[in-house]
C-alpha cells in the first residue's frame, strides 16, 4: 500500500495533478454538485431514492 500511496503523492505534485485538485475544489464547493454527490453515494449505499 505504501506504494500506492506514493504514487498517489507524485501524481498530485505533476501539472496535470494539480489542476484536477484544483478541479474537485471547485466541484466540492459547488452546493449543486455536493448535492449530486451525496445522492450518488447514498444509492450506492442502498439508502437513498432509486431503491425498492
Amino acid at each position: 500500500m505504501p506504494g500506492i500511496l506514493r504514487k498517489i503523492a507524485m501524481f498530485s505534485r505533476t501539472p496535470q495533478g494539480r489542476r484536477l485538485t484544483s478541479k474537485a475544489r471547485r466541484m466540492a464547493s459547488d452546493p449543486r454538485k455536493r448535492s449530486q454527490a451525496k445522492q450518488a453515494l447514498s444509492r450506492l449505499r442502498g439508502r437513498g431514492p432509486g431503491r425498492p
